[in-house]
């Protein structure tokens, strides 16, 4: 049973419908619900957010609140998302393949990636990014990039925070007004549009492309294209006001990414929360970090792992890095399949002639 009065998408996959344990709050328009997912009572779901869980499973305790256009979702067939009770997710945050302990508050903008621990009663201060496989102590206000642990956070101080966290998300203005987002994408070319993106524009996807759900398309005038095989992950936003945005074959832009105007070759991964700057130029076979942010033009040259604010050439990829953008894809395309069928399967059907 469906216990959201304004009942957010809820799709299964592989056959695994999401769990709600009890009366929810709130499901705001455009909240999707996916696969894997068990969520506890009282809970509230900002405009677009996005729990999905295909690769693994995602377990959320009771009173959870997400925000505008924040993502919760998992690193596939490696690590799950558990959330305790009485979490709070600001606005355009990805919490991803970690566990985050009951009592937190994750301010907005925020990346928590793989294999993190979040101890109870920690606050993640707004725009940090806790690095993989940290581990947070209990009670600490935690900041940066890398976020670390700076100062312990009273009972009370935590208190404040959830209510105005949860009251400054509700009013945010992430982004553009939402529409309708035209396509020309048809669907027999195998391409994949979630049903909660949003904007306006002219979409070019290629084959097996997709576009997940909560992306906002900001692109009146010059439109994006998509490659064959390439994947824009939940709540991003591609916002073209000076030229087209163009994404290569075979690329992953991850959850909560932010394009402005801007050109990526093939075989390019562009990390979770990251920002390319206006006329931002990547080149083939580039892996960009979580949380990175180019500057106006820069151009990031092929065979690179780059990172940083601003983004900076670190290491040189290797084969494993390699085979981590190729899978990316290769996941990416399945996932769409099975949401996809899932989608035209919870469709009504049509009337009798």
């Amino acid at each position: 049973m469906n216990f959201f009065p304004n009942p957010p998408l809820v799709l299964p996959y592989m056959g695994v419908s999401p769990i709600q344990m009890g009366h929810a709050l709130r499901g705001d328009a455009g909240s999707a619900i996916l696969g894997r997912v068990t969520i506890g009572r009282d809970a509230v779901l900002g405009p677009f957010a996005v729990l999905r869980a295909d690769g693994h499973v995602i377990n959320v305790g009771n009173r959870f609140y997400i925000g505008e256009h924040s993502t919760v979702h998992i690193a596939h067939a490696v690590y799950g998302t558990s959330i305790g009770d009485d979490v709070t997710v600001g606005a355009n945050v990805v919490v991803h393949g970690c566990v985050v302990g009951d009592d937190c508050v994750i301010q907005d903008h925020v990346s928590v990636l793989d294999g993190a621990v979040i101890g109870n009663g920690c606050v993640i201060a707004h725009d940090s990014i806790v690095f993989p496989r940290t581990v947070m102590r209990p009670g600490q206000w935690c900041e940066g990039t890398p976020a670390v642990a700076v100062r312990p956070v009273t009972a009370a101080e935590r208190s404040e925070l959830h209510n105005s966290t949860r009251m400054s998300t509700t009013n945010s203005q992430i982004i553009a007004p939402h529409a309708s987002c035209a396509s020309t994408t048809e669907p027999e070319a195998g391409a994949y549009v979630a049903a909660t993106v949003t904007g306006n524009g002219e979409l070019r996807m290629g084959d097996m492309s997709s576009l997940w759900h909560g992306c906002v398309v900001d692109a009146p005038v010059y439109g994006v294209t998509l490659g064959a095989r390439s994947n824009v992950q939940d709540n991003s936003l591609l916002r073209a006001s000076k030229q087209a945005i163009m994404i290569g074959e075979g690329c992953t832009v991850g959850h909560n990414v932010l394009l402005k105007d801007c050109t990526i070759g093939a075989r390019a991964l562009i990390g979770m929360g990251s920002t390319l700057a206006a006329g931002t130029v990547v080149m083939d076979d580039v892996l960009v970090a979580a949380g990175s942010i180019t500057t106006y033009g820069q151009v990031l040259e092929s065979g690179w792992l780059w990172g940083g604010r601003p983004a900076r050439p670190m290491s040189r990829l290797d084969d494993r890095k390699y085979q981590i953008i190729r899978e990316s894809a290769v996941i990416y395309c399945e996932y769409a399949r099975e949401f996809g069928k899932a989608h035209k399967s919870a469709l009504p059907s049509p009337p009798q002639q």
